[in-house]
């Protein structure tokens, strides 16, 4: 299958060929609906790293805090914030030793401050790490991974449940090579050793593989994700981890069939307010563009029933590949990593309406001083700005951070 090179690999050596320094903003352009685009930051390269790839978490004063895969003192990335002003501040340089290496991962924010995520390579054993930089910048490494049957390759970003467990995937390894979803426990006593559970180990067969995606939570406990690969089909899944006194049972909630209703899955799964899912598919979808889909899962019994909410244009791989983003209004906000005008990516809302929902192009990327490839979540400030990255383009071709202003 095509996109099985997959994100790891297609995004990996055009990670390895990128740098990230922050500078003022490059371009501005209005936008449709009297919103502005600016380039808030320009990656240049050198210490400070590049090729942001996840987007941001936001505090509630309006810092942005990502990771950058490349670049930094020994081109194996940093961890960055960007203040409400611009000012940006390397949190955190990789050496590419058991402190981990690349990080590719959307972060998460304790309310005391502390950063959590992943590295895709690095640790002890080469196969990437779960690590935590408490506010003062200080890091340690929760967790390396064997590349075993605890998994290896981790991409994505984590989530923690009311305790402070942490849960992710890892896109590699495993029992059968093909990943993993795993939960990280919180030591009894202050100082002690996190320990590492596999929650599931995936098959390759119709169980899914390799999960790029993280995972989300239900009321309930329950645990929800996507694999980019596996299935009946050959073109990912969307799965159910529910817990028992026996473990974890898995069941299949939608196969994808690389037709109507889109392939590959790269993208996580989001909860609206009614426990209805949302996600996207980086590949098909209808008519002679396959751009992906943006898709709706909704409880119907004991079952889901799935329902395809747009068909994006494009081409292969050229569609979403990070979660959706809602408004308070019910809207649903995303980036494309390579469609357009200029095949080079764009950012979009979409709006529900008595049942459809109209496409809006809030900016198309150039591929120029504007940036260039989005893999990038999106979030909201508190005044409606948003807020993404790109890997490539730029002034200096490491990649930037936008801003889209209300």
């Amino acid at each position: 299958m095509r996109m099985k090179l997959g994100l790891t690999s297609a995004i990996g050596k055009r990670v390895l060929a990128l740098a990230f320094v922050l500078g003022l903003a490059a371009i501005v352009a209005p936008l449709v609906q009297g919103q502005t685009f600016s380039v808030v930051h320009s990656f240049t390269g050198g210490s400070d790293g590049g090729a942001s790839l996840a987007g941001f978490t936001i505090d509630a004063d309006g810092n942005l805090y990502g990771t950058a895969s490349y670049g930094g003192t020994t081109e194996y990335g940093v961890v960055f914030k960007v203040s409400n002003t611009g000012e940006e501040t390397v949190l955190h340089d990789f050496v590419g030793g058991t402190d981990g290496a690349n990080p590719d991962g959307r972060l998460l924010r304790d309310s005391a401050g502390n950063l959590y995520g992943t590295t895709f390579a690095g640790g002890a054993f080469g196969a990437g790490t779960v690590f935590k930089l408490t506010a003062q910048g200080k890091e340690t490494v929760l967790y390396s991974f064997t590349g075993k049957t605890d998994g290896a390759k981790p991409y994505a970003g984590l989530i923690m449940d009311a305790v402070g467990n942490l849960y992710g995937t890892a896109t590699a390894g495993g029992s059968n090579g093909t990943g993993t979803v795993f939960e990280l426990t919180i030591p009894v006593k202050k100082g002690g050793r996190w320990r590492e559970k596999v929650l599931h180990s995936f098959h390759a067969g119709t169980d899914g593989a390799t999960p790029i995606a993280g995972v989300t939570f239900d009321a309930t406990g329950n645990v929800y994700g996507t694999t980019s690969a596996g299935g009946i089909y050959g073109f990912g899944t969307i799965f159910k981890l529910s817990p028992s006194q026996s473990g974890w049972r898995e069941s299949i909630l939608h196969n994808f069939q690389n037709a109507t209703d889109g392939a590959v899955p790269y993208a996580g799964l989001v909860f609206d307010q009614a426990g209805n899912l949302y996600g996207a598919a980086a590949e098909g979808g209808t008519g002679s563009d396959v751009g992906g889909t943006i898709f709706k899962l909704t409880p119907a019994g004991h079952g889901w029933t799935f329902s395809v909410l747009y068909s994006l244009p494009g081409w292969d791989i050229s569609g979403t590949f990070r979660d959706v983003l809602f408004d308070a209004s019910g809207n649903l906000y995303a980036t494309t990593h390579c469609d357009g005008a200029y095949e080079s990516g764009t950012v979009y809302k979409l709006t529900p309406s008595n049942g459809t929902w109209t496409y809006t192009s809030l900016y198309v990327f150039t591929g120029g001083s504007d940036g260039q490839y989005s893999f990038s979540n999106l979030v909201f400030d508190k005044q409606g700005n948003l807020y993404g990255t790109t890997n490539v383009g730029g002034a200096n071709n490491f990649g930037v951070i936008f801003k889209i202003a209300p």
